[in-house]
């Protein structure tokens, strides 16, 4: 059995998006955070750590025009710790219709 081939040679980072890519990848994160948030066995944690990947990203693109945006989401994360699973997707939600 051959196994594949790693390419170690240079760092790679994390992928940026940027533009309509970035927005795409950014609304589908969310529904899928949105879906998952109250999970058992996982779902708040992956769907926190989105919410936040998401949030980042945006700032990173461009943080004055994608403020409301984040806000929501700390929002969002906020709720979704403390187990207010409702105001998360709802902060979710008015994130993703930001976008």
């Amino acid at each position: 059995m051959t196994l594949p081939q790693v390419d170690v040679r240079s760092p790679k980072g994390p992928l940026r998006r940027q533009g309509e890519e970035l927005l795409s990848w950014a609304r589908l994160q969310l529904r899928i955070a949105s879906d998952i948030v109250d999970n058992p066995g996982g779902g708040l944690l992956f769907a926190t750590q989105t919410m936040g990947q998401v949030r980042v990203s945006l700032e990173r693109e461009d943080a004055e025009r994608y403020a409301p945006a984040a806000e929501l989401l700390r929002r969002a994360e906020d709720s979704a710790i403390h187990r207010d699973f409702a105001a998360a997707r709802s902060a979710i939600a008015e994130a993703a219709a930001l976008l």
